[in-house]
């Protein structure tokens, strides 16, 4: 090599790179310093924070890198929205792909984006930071800010009902709010950038993939699942089958040793019912359908329901992840296995165990034994009882004859005529056919409901009688009204049962007598305290149930001209005055005519018409008709007494 070619390579060249690099790189980029030459207070341009940027992640990038087209100067004076994807491509695409990108772009303004979960991008710190938004610890709370928002999570169409409140009810939740590390947060089981809808089979949260979700933390439970009956059918792709979420539930999961969990001792049956007593799933996969309804029905079933969790249920003998068909030899409920399986309780189980069914009750025993000594136990239930029904029914008729010529000697004055009798015969009829129906309806599994339910249509027979009843019910409040206002009898009644002054001193007399106080038990006028309470109440009661009977009867008309809270009025004052009503007849009526050691075991004057002696005696105007010798007779017109 020349002397002239050495001299250029070792100093002209560099002399001439090292003037020409400043050129060089502001062609290139300008770096961070030259930008915040312009943006700051000092500056003439838009002036940028630069405390956040430099402790964030980003405080080593070139602002070139973000805003690629203020590379040049002078650049444009609106730049570019800033593209996250240039650097994070993958997750970029992973966010894209996701429920919340998917609406990037679109007509959905309030689209989540980078900034709303990580924070402005000037002052983006790494999740690892506490102070992060998106750090591990705050996730739900960040989540929260959109997903405990009934509002947005309508618009956006999401069903899930306040799943922040409910997560943290959640045995996940406590632990995280307690500071649990490695309690789940939404992201375990979401995800975090790769949100997906349920419904789609990419999804950590699809049917399928559910599992597996659960399993990151809870791998053992995965592995036993992922062996029994259950999860044999999924890893099959039927959906049916059930995952961890349709036991324990997606966001309430609760321990169980929790009283509310869906997974406590009183509460497994009903989950399991949830599948093995659908008809859709016993149909489909042709499994028995009686499994839970037979099982009630028994002894472990009924102390079950008395609220036992002591006693067994489903999982004590079938077992909880590890279920198996009870053909397959490792299944706890195979014959072979059944005497340790019942001996976990049942000390000493034999084999014999195997010969039975366990879920058979006695009409529904497979066992053909159990079965006919049922059916001949129920005859004869029939027959003895009825029997004996049967006896005391003709001995307590003639004793009714005999009582009705032995008091009839005694009786000296007609109480009531035949009219007022035949309206209270009614009365009394339809006021229990009423009840009867109408509580029907307010109980419908009650046993004393069984009746209905022999019809096709149990609602349409009990609404069918029920609103008989209630018209006869009507007409006889009508008739009873025309009845007082045409006769003279009636009026005079009527103004006898209007309430005086007297009727609060009777009242503080019997009491005072009931109580020791007094040695002279009072009497009463022809109609006493107790009586009239009763009418006036009666009289009360019939307005109340009729009017809001005809509102809920002619729903058409109610909806239409009223607004909708009268009609939810009318249905409540009807339960709740057909209650008061039932519980006033039982309470105060039927003591006073029935349980009344006086009148027990029954005041007959509501068939014969009469009152005795001693009843004559606590009357003080009848008593003084007794001794005018005046009566009243069917009739309604006075007469000699016999």
């Amino acid at each position: 090599m020349s002397r002239a070619s050495t001299v250029f390579w070792l100093i002209v060249l560099p002399a001439v790179l090292l003037v020409s690099a400043p050129l060089v790189r502001d062609a290139a980029s300008q770096s961070n310093e030259d930008c915040f030459m312009c943006h700051s207070e000092e500056g003439g341009a838009s002036v940028v924070d630069v405390a956040p940027l430099r402790g964030s992640a980003h405080e080593h990038v070139d602002c070139a890198s973000c805003h690629s087209d203020a590379a040049e100067l002078p650049h444009p004076e609106e730049l570019s929205p800033v593209r996250c994807q240039s650097c994070h491509g993958s997750t970029a695409r992973q966010y894209l792909s996701g429920r919340h990108g998917k609406k990037v772009g679109g007509d959905r303004p309030e689209a989540e984006i980078c900034g709303d979960c990580h924070g402005q991008p000037h002052a983006v710190l790494p999740t690892s930071d506490p102070s992060s938004p998106a750090y591990r610890a705050v996730i739900p709370q960040l989540c929260a800010r959109c997903h405990d928002d009934p509002e947005r999570m309508k618009s956006a169409m999401l069903t899930e009902a306040e799943p922040y409140v409910s997560y943290l009810e959640s045995v996940h939740g406590r632990a995280h709010e307690e500071g649990v590390e490695s309690a789940p947060i939404c992201t375990d089981c979401h995800g975090a950038h790769s949100l997906l809808p349920s419904s789609d089979p990419n999804s950590r949260i699809f049917r399928l993939h559910v599992p597996e979700t659960c399993g990151q933390c809870h791998s053992d439970i995965a592995a036993t699942l992922e062996q029994s009956v259950h999860g044999v059918a999924l890893a099959a792709g039927i959906e049916d089958s059930p995952v961890c979420t349709d036991c324990h539930g997606e966001h309430r999961i609760r321990s169980h040793e929790e009283p509310a969990s869906s997974v406590y001792p009183t509460s497994i049956v009903k989950t399991c019912g949830a599948c093995h007593e659908a008809e859709r799933i016993s149909t489909k996969f042709r499994i028995p359908g009686d499994r839970i309804s037979t099982y009630q029905e028994s002894y472990h079933g009924l102390a079950g329901r008395y609220g036992s969790i002591t006693v067994a249920n489903c999982a004590s003998c079938h077992g909880y992840h590890d279920i198996l068909p009870s053909s397959d030899p490792a299944s706890t409920v195979h014959k072979a296995n059944l005497p340790r399986t019942c001996g976990k309780c049942h000390v000493g189980a034999g084999a014999g165990l195997a010969e039975g069914y366990v879920h058979s009750t006695a009409l529904r025993s497979k066992t053909p034994i159990v079965h006919y000594v049922a059916v001949i136990y129920i005859v004869l239930i029939c027959l003895i009882v009825g029997g004996m029904f049967f006896h005391n029914l003709l001995d307590f008729m003639k004793k009714l004859l005999v009582h009705f010529r032995e008091t009839k000697e005694r009786e000296r004055v007609f109480r009531f005529v035949f009219v007022e009798r035949l309206q209270h015969i009614l009365l009394a009829i339809t006021f229990i056919t009423l009840a009867y129906t109408g509580f029907a309806i307010k109980f419908p599994e009650a046993w004393w409901a069984t009746p209905f339910r022999l019809f096709s249509e149990p609602d349409g027979v009990r609404r069918l009688i029920h609103r008989i009843a209630a018209w006869i019910f009507i007409g006889l409040c009508v008739y009873h009204a025309w009845f007082i206002m045409l006769t003279r009898r009636d009026r005079e009644q009527l103004r006898e049962l209007a309430p005086r002054v007297r009727d609060f001193k009777d009242l503080w007399a019997l009491l005072r007598f009931n109580l020791g106080f007094s040695r002279e038990r009072p009497t009463f006028r022809r109609f006493n305290y107790i009586e009239k309470s009763e009418y006036w109440a009666l009289i009360w009661g019939s307005v109340i149930m009729v009017l809001s009977g005809l509102l809920l009867v002619f729903e058409n008309f109610t909806l239409k001209y009223f607004p909708l809270w009268v009609s939810e009025l009318a249905t409540v004052v009807h339960l709740y005055e057909a209650i008061l009503a039932s519980l006033a007849i039982v309470v105060w009526h039927f003591y006073w005519t029935i349980f009344e050691p006086d009148s027990y075991p029954m005041n007959w004057s509501w068939i014969t018409g009469r009152i005795t002696d001693k009843q004559l005696e606590e009357r003080e105007e009848i008593g003084e008709d007794k001794e005018r010798g005046a009566v009243e007779r069917g009739s309604g017109e006075h007469a000699v007494k016999k």
